[in-house]
């Protein structure tokens, strides 16, 4: 998939991806303000999570549930990541093999250790109201 979309596209790209992701790993890559976390928040929002979803930026991690607080998702914001050994600290391979969903930023962060079975996602910045995905 390679197309530009808007803020207003954002909840049927979400179902898009959900549908046609060949995986459920997958790992957002773009500039600041390219619209990482809020495509991610659109998806995690139709896979069915309630509560707040946020940058884990901070975190590192947020793990979404649904309404029977069964876990539904991870998401990882490894921007602020000094070294990628830390992924490993906090058990972050444990995180990708447990078979939900799981969502990426800055995955470049972590080249060593992000699984084989993964969808890249590139995101880009075309205007302000425009942003264009790549699913590779």
């Amino acid at each position: 998939m390679n197309k530009t979309f808007t803020y207003r596209e954002l909840k049927d790209l979400a179902k898009e991806i959900i549908q046609n992701a060949p995986t459920k790993t997958l790992c957002f890559y773009g500039g600041m303000g390219a619209g990482k976390t809020t495509l991610i928040k659109a998806i995690v929002a139709e896979l069915g999570a309630i509560g707040d979803t946020s940058s884990p930026s901070f975190g590192i991690v947020n793990e979404y549930q649904d309404k029977t607080n069964k876990t539904i998702a991870y998401h990882f914001d490894f921007y602020r990541l000094e070294d990628e050994m830390e992924a490993l600290d906090i058990g972050v391979e444990d995180y990708f093999y447990a078979g939900k969903w799981v969502f990426i930023e800055w995955p470049e962060k972590i080249s060593s250790f992000l699984p084989d079975n993964r969808t890249n996602i590139k995101l880009e910045v075309v205007s302000d109201k425009e942003r264009k995905i790549n699913i590779l």
